[in-house]
């Protein structure tokens, strides 16, 4: 996945974000679902930035999973 098709679907995910908190009857699962997605893509990309900048391919940047991306330390 290329860098524009991850901004793309962050950008469509950080919509979906958006509606279900302005609904008071938002469906808490989903909402904690596109949450995790967004950060493991946020993940990503800062991967895949991080390895061009180097030199390296940003390609070989991996998708970690969730469990992962939420236990970092902000």
């Amino acid at each position: 996945m290329d860098d524009r098709t991850l901004s793309e679907q962050i950008t469509e995910l950080v919509a979906e974000e958006q509606r279900l908190q302005e609904k008071p009857e938002h469906s808490p699962e989903r909402l904690r679902e596109v949450e995790v997605t967004l950060d493991r893509l946020w993940d990503l990309l800062r991967q895949r930035r991080s390895r061009e900048q180097y030199g390296l391919d940003p390609d070989q940047a991996v998708e970690r999973d969730g469990d992962t991306v939420e236990k970092y330390l902000q």
